[in-house]
């Protein structure tokens, strides 16, 4: 081998060297965000009338922190279930009330949080407001967390009604004092929903729609949501009075993982 043919490979060496140095150098390339489909809608841009206090970006609620996935205090829904809301609002509106959301559409991250803190049974940061008679152990089988939910398909709304004018609900502060989701309203954590007989996302049987204990104001209110909403479409959660599936759902069998955020939403109102 010549002089001159042993500096071209040495050269030819080097940059190869160098090549495969600045490759593993390189960062990998993030995996883009799943984005919702076209006919997914924030409920604000079909209806802004509608007041909003998004749980789970917030710590109140049953784990005591913000779930996985919401990045924005945003409810997003199939434009379907959005317009049938905002008829709803417009039914409510000339009797004194307003629809309020807690919960829309729910990625399948924020499902799976749920699953990996009901499988923790040392956190009961917050059993003393959500589930005081319910033992953590039977979150599963008695039906309160589930490895999948309506809400990921996107159809599917948390929501009271709200009597006007609305006051502004106080930020929980962590670590608080907590009452029972069951106690009298003027003893739960205070929320400007009329009285539904407990609290959102009360892990009691007090919190079946039909409960027989629920009586009164309490149970007209209950009636007032429901009747205002099935007469629209929507199916309520017999276990659940805040939970309502508006149908025929417009993704059935698909369980969504984008997160809840305006960018999920880009390029589409």
């Amino acid at each position: 081998m010549t002089r001159s043919s042993r500096a071209v490979r040495a050269l030819v060496t080097t940059l190869a060297a160098l090549l495969t140095a600045t490759a593993a150098a390189a960062p990998a390339r993030a995996t883009p965000e799943p984005k919702a489909p076209r006919d997914f809608v924030a409920l604000h841009s079909v209806d802004p009338t509608i007041l909003h206090e998004i749980r789970y970006v917030t710590p109140h609620n049953f784990t005591g922190e913000r779930i996985d996935g919401y990045r924005q205090p945003l409810c997003i829904l199939t434009r379907p279930a959005a317009e049938a809301l905002r008829t709803a609002q417009r039914r409510l509106l000339p009797q004194g009330y307003s629809l309020k959301v807690y919960d829309c559409y729910r990625p399948q991250r924020a499902v799976d949080h749920f699953v990996r803190w009901a499988e923790d049974l040392d956190d009961q940061t917050m059993k003393a407001e959500f589930y005081p008679n319910v033992d953590k152990t039977r979150l599963f089988a008695d039906g309160y967390i589930a490895e999948k939910s309506g809400h990921s398909r996107g159809s599917t709304v948390d929501l009271t009604v709200v009597k006007l004018p609305a006051h502004p609900t106080r930020p929980y502060r962590p670590g608080e004092p907590l009452t029972p989701c069951f106690a009298p309203q003027d003893e739960r954590f205070p929320d400007n929903s009329v009285d539904m007989g407990t609290g959102y996302d009360c892990f009691d049987t007090l919190s079946h729609t039909l409960d027989p204990r629920i009586t009164g104001e309490q149970r007209a209110n209950r009636m007032l949501l429901k009747n205002t909403l099935e007469d629209l479409g929507f199916v309520n959660l017999a276990e659940e009075w805040w939970h309502y599936t508006f149908k025929p759902e417009a993704y059935p069998d698909t369980y969504f993982d984008f997160p809840v955020s305006r960018r999920s939403l880009a390029g589409h109102r």
